[in-house]
């Protein structure tokens, strides 16, 4: 039996995507995700948790990801998680992203629509093998 290897998530854009083409000319755009869970502690007080994923687009998605999406949209992403390694100056590095397959733009910069989702795209093409590490480690600050 086959696993399966799914991800999806709902979050802000925490900046704008990092796009370039590689070596074999595919395109390639990546930019982080928050999502963030509400709770009520102990006292009753309301807590964030906020969590970054890092997200990687390919080809005709990354085009799409390219003219329409920026820092503090929100965004349905579908696709799968990868963890890749590498090695910089003879020290091993490792990364977790989602490749994305396909998402859906929920709102406009930074505000919230309560009106029916618009599917943007979908990617039904493979991702190279020779991935270039993560562009930027940081995460800056929160969008929204």
């Amino acid at each position: 039996m086959a696993g399966i290897n799914k991800v999806i998530l709902v979050g802000h854009l925490g900046r704008d995507p990092e796009v370039r083409t590689i070596e074999n000319g595919a395109k390639v755009a990546r930019f982080t995700l928050a999502t963030t869970e509400s709770y009520k502690d102990k006292n009753g007080e309301r807590k964030d948790n906020t969590e970054w994923h890092n997200i990687v687009c390919w080809r005709g998605l990354a085009d799409i990801a390219e003219r329409f999406l920026n820092k503090g949209k929100m965004i349905y992403v579908e696709g799968k998680l990868r963890t890749r390694s590498w090695e910089d100056n003879g020290i091993k590095k490792y990364a977790t992203e989602i490749v994305a397959d396909t998402f859906t733009m929920l709102s406009s910069s930074g505000t919230q629509q309560n009106t029916a989702t618009q599917p943007v795209a979908e990617s039904t093409e493979k991702e190279p093998n020779d991935l270039p590490p993560f562009l930027s480690e940081d995460e800056g600050d929160l969008p929204f």
